[in-house]
């Protein structure tokens, strides 16, 4: 089979530079933006922000249906991929225009806006995920592929987790901050969303999905896919994991290490191996086997979630420390599922002779979307439980020991847990098993 032209390669992995920066920002900042800069009580906060995330674990799976049986002109995906890229942008920004609004009404302008926001992420995303497969059939292709899209999503997150916070804190971290850092923040990811539209244009489409007619039939799918199932729960404890450490890693830098804008620094300990580490892990992959890869990328981010626990005993030189070992174990994280999915896909055709990854890459953003929304939800839970104080930014008020202990807790003690349940599902993880499900 033909390689895929280069452009379309590089052009589908612009697309992650929009998946990264949605995927990252509001998981990183929104949560503090709301209880430190609108003065919403983190029990409040924390539902504002995961209720409009966990909207979309119906909607995903309605945009994988409704793109699998798309007959418009372009391609049964870019069509989606262009009204996704006309609507996350401004909607991004509008979410931190930052109204005059304080406490309750905050929190509810900011829930609709991130709902819009999240729903048009959706129309975006799944179709995204989709696309490798109809692509090529060929594995190492589809490999090359997604090594585009891991390296701009390492761009995107270490960009838009650079600039964000710095944006958003100059000035003295108050709503005009916020407000450039939405604008700019919408720009990127415009760049990435409109370039993969264009750029996929010449891509060939050598297999057509058979889309599933209701959300119970393709929950039905799920089940009877074993491998599929194991793989998709894994990644969902892993995704929360990921999304309870963004959301506590600007409460850590102001709280823990004592500045807000510690989290440029953190964020470029976490990001900046990510890149660099990428074709290690791939190599790893190619070795020994993509399973045990993703099984040593999800125990060093245990232990380094472990350690990070430790920074208020240890010292700041631990958390940063500890930080950069996430990041390696990230990069792995990042690439190493996505290759699962797409063999677990390919397998799935082969075993089924139907082509069904719009269903399955809807579900999988669904869990995957669920997971970080939760993070945030549990994070958000921790502070209220111990006793966190909501302020805006002009009037900083101090934090008893009990919210000191349970940010502490909430970036190492809870990811951690939550990755250690996730490697009972990685062992149940088999490609074999789900070839030889009809069988049984």
């Amino acid at each position: 089979m033909p390689a895929l032209p280069r452009t379309v390669r590089i052009g589908y992995g612009l697309g992650s530079l929009g998946t990264g920066t949605f995927g990252t920002v509001p998981g990183l900042i929104l949560l503090y933006y709301l209880t430190d800069v609108l003065a919403v009580p983190a029990a409040v906060a924390g539902a504002a922000v995961f209720l409009p995330k966990a909207w979309d674990v119906l909607v995903n799976p309605l945009v994988g249906a409704l793109s699998d049986r798309s007959r418009l002109p372009g391609g049964p995906r870019r069509p989606f991929l262009l009204i996704g890229a006309c609507t996350l942008p401004p909607l991004f920004a509008l979410i931190f225009a930052a109204p005059p609004l304080r406490g309750a009404a905050a929190a509810g302008y900011v829930a609709v806006l991130f709902l819009l926001a999240a729903t048009a992420y959706a129309v975006f995303q799944v179709p995204y995920v989709a696309l490798p497969a109809e692509m090529t059939r060929d594995q190492g292709e589809r490999a090359r592929v997604l090594g585009w899209r891991v390296g701009f999503l390492g761009v995107a997150i270490l960009l838009s987790g650079a600039l964000a916070p710095a944006l958003a804190h100059a000035g003295g971290d108050g709503p005009a901050g916020y407000r450039l850092m939405g604008l700019a923040v919408a720009g990127l990811l415009a760049v990435g969303m409109f370039g993969a539209w264009f750029c996929t244009r010449h891509a060939p489409v050598v297999a057509r999905n058979d889309s599933e007619p209701s959300l119970r039939a393709q929950l039905a799918t799920a089940r009877d896919n074993p491998a599929f199932l194991n793989l998709a729960g894994m990644w969902t404890l892993q995704a929360l994991a990921v999304g309870v450490m963004l959301a506590g890693v600007q409460y850590f830098a102001t709280y823990t290490l004592g500045s807000a804008t510690a989290v440029t620094p953190l964020f470029a300990c976490m990001i900046g191996p990510l890149v660099l580490v990428m074709p290690l892990w791939n190599r790893l992959a190619s070795r020994r086997g993509v399973k045990y890869a993703q099984w040593c990328a999800s125990s060093l981010f245990l232990a380094a979630a472990l350690a990070l626990s430790l920074t208020p005993s240890a010292g700041a030189w631990l958390g940063y420390a500890a930080v950069a070992l996430v990041g390696i174990a990230y990069a792995g994280l990042q690439l190493l599922p996505l290759t699962m999915l797409a063999d677990t896909l390919a397998a799935d055709t082969r075993r089924t002779g139907r082509t069904r990854a719009g269903t399955f890459t809807g579900l999988w953003t669904a869990a995957e979307t669920l997971g970080l929304a939760l993070g945030a939800g549990a994070f958000a839970a921790v502070l209220a439980a111990t006793g966190f104080r909501s302020s805006d930014a002009g009037h900083r008020v101090a934090q008893p020991g009990s919210a000191l202990t349970g940010i502490t807790v909430g970036m190492g003690l809870l990811p951690a847990l939550l990755t250690a349940l996730s490697l009972w599902l990685l062992h149940r993880y088999s490609l074999d098993e789900e070839e030889t499900a009809d069988v049984r």
